[in-house]
């Protein structure tokens, strides 16, 4: 029951259809869709192209896509990998010759074939009820006719000068006289709008084939890039069966390798060999939270990668000699001093999109660009911001993430769903880069270990455990209650350098005929019913 009292957000209630983003304005979108008699795959896709406007730091066409998509409600899930891949003529060798040694984030060698505009494309084909032309309509109207910033974005974008004045077409789309813009001041993207009006009239050729993709293409080149037409003509994503675990009764379905939803699985099977705590501050479970994230990443760090150019190591890290292997080297009463060290890089940006409509559709959607603005690389014609995804690869020799051509980096974007009783009854998802695998397993463990609502899940301070450290980036009010405990047995603590992620999430309550949502405080989004 929340408090009334106190700061905070009302979960979102309604009958009908309900959608929860990080934006207002794509929220709004979404349930205009729905009320217009689009189901819940419509809602998300014209929610997300309005965020690629209105939170272009965040996701855009730039980027890659992740879905899960539960007709009806049933566990029949289907999953959709919507990541891009590298160049065919990009392999490490030749990088290796011109002396490169790392990823740089503005390099056009971190920009892979973004996978999302044919991702939304197959998907409103396959599972839509209307065109991608009506879907996209609401974006088209808002990049040309303008938008308000609002307090998030504006303090993204603040953090992103120097890397948006680097790029003419960025810096003028995006800053007024090269600095932020404040809250507030409106702007307007009609590159971005003539492009997203082509995919409407001709879907996803007018991405990635004709004069479109021939720009994006010379443009990647002018600055060193191995992308070619016919890699841009073959961008083509793929269903795929979920992954799931089973957690305090439940089912827990998330997207398989190359994504990293494979790491919450292993940290939920690490936690469901305790006893549930009701307390969240509890610091005995806080503890075994940390040890679980940490060494969940070190596994993945160590062997996930792209199944199609490596090894599915998926049976073996779900198993349950494996969860056994990791449980044992967990100490009650101090921190794992040494684990395994991979090479990573940060992982940071992203928008997560629920929606559930009057059927039970139930979408689970994800598109990121990676970091804030990505690479901050604008194609000047088509007005596309690149993500800067590449940068997940390593350029190790023999390491499993080594980039390779037509390979698919590491995705940190993961959709999450959760089943009971042979329904579906949550579809969720948490933002924040690295964080999001940790973040899945810590808001289903406060929903089903300690009984809290929806809201109240996303509501309370958040910790991060840095893979491959003992540091652990720790919010205010956990910092100042556990902080002295966490420390003493050997955790680094330390500040967020901003607050840790963001979520969205809907429960359908299948007794009751109602829909319950949340969406987080720390992005400038909301939950919305009818």
């Amino acid at each position: 029951m929340r408090i009334f009292e106190t700061p905070g957000r009302s979960m979102a209630v309604a009958r009908n259809g309900m959608a929860a983003t990080s934006h207002p304005t794509s929220t709004l979108t979404a349930i205009e869709i729905l009320k217009a008699g689009g189901n819940a795959l419509d809602a998300a896709v014209a929610a997300c192209a309005v965020q690629c406007v209105v939170e272009a730091g965040s996701t855009g066409i730039g980027g890659d896509c992740f879905a899960m998509i539960s007709p009806g409600g049933s566990t029949d899930i289907r999953a959709y990998n919507g990541s891009g891949r590298t160049p065919a003529a990009l392999r490490p060798e030749l990088l290796r010759a011109a002396g490169i040694t790392t990823l740089d984030r503005s390099s056009p060698h971190a920009v892979t074939v973004p996978g999302a505009v044919e991702a939304w494309c197959r998907l409103v084909q396959d599972h839509g009820r209307m065109s991608i032309a009506e879907l996209l309509a609401p974006a088209i109207t808002i990049a040309r006719d303008g938008y308000a910033i609002t307090p998030r974005v504006g303090f993204d974008l603040a953090l992103q000068v120097d890397l948006l004045k680097a790029n003419p077409t960025a810096s003028n789309t995006f800053l007024v006289d090269g600095k932020a813009p404040a809250v507030g001041t409106i702007q307007k993207q009609p590159r971005l709008a003539d492009t997203l009006a082509a995919i409407g009239h001709d879907g996803a050729d007018a991405f990635y084939r004709g004069d479109r993709a021939e720009e994006m293409v010379d443009y990647l080149r002018s600055l060193g890039g191995l992308h070619t037409l016919a890699d841009f003509a073959a961008a083509a994503g793929e269903y795929v069966h979920p992954i799931s675990t089973n957690y305090r009764g439940r089912t827990v379905y998330e997207c398989p390798p190359n994504g990293q939803g494979i790491v919450a699985l292993i940290i939920l099977n690490i936690l469901s060999r305790f006893p549930p705590v009701s307390d969240p501050y509890d610091a005995d479970h806080i503890h075994i939270l940390v040890e679980a994230a940490r060494l969940a990443y070190a596994a993945r760090d160590a062997v996930v990668t792209d199944p199609a150019t490596g090894i599915d190591a998926t049976p073996r890290l779900l198993s349950d000699a494996f969860t056994d292997e990791l449980v044992a080297l967990i100490a009650r009463n101090h921190a794992i001093a040494a684990l395994p060290h991979f090479d990573t890089v940060d992982h940071r940006d992203t928008v997560y999109i629920s929606v559930v409509d009057r059927d039970r559709n139930a979408v689970s959607f994800i598109n990121s660009i990676f970091f804030p603005y990505g690479s901050g690389l604008m194609a000047p014609r088509s007005g596309v911001l690149f993500h800067n995804r590449g940068q997940s690869f390593s350029l190790a020799a023999g390491h499993p993430q080594e980039i390779g051509p037509a390979k698919r980096p590491m995705h940190t974007i993961i959709p999450g769903m959760v089943a009971q009783g042979g329904r579906v009854t949550l579809t969720f998802g948490v933002m924040g880069g690295h964080y999001q695998a940790m973040g899945h397993a810590h808001f289903l463990s406060r929903l089903f270990d300690q009984g809290l609502d929806i809201q109240a899940a996303m509501d309370l301070p958040r910790l991060f455990a840095l893979p491959g450290t003992t540091t652990i980036e720790v919010e205010t009010e956990m910092r100042t209650r556990l902080g002295a405990e966490l420390e003493r047995r050997g955790f680094d603590l330390r500040p967020p350098r901003w607050a840790i992620g963001g979520a969205q999430a809907i429960a359908i309550d299948w007794n009751r005929g109602v829909l319950l949502g949340g969406s987080d405080h720390r992005k400038d989004g909301m939950a919305l019913g009818y």
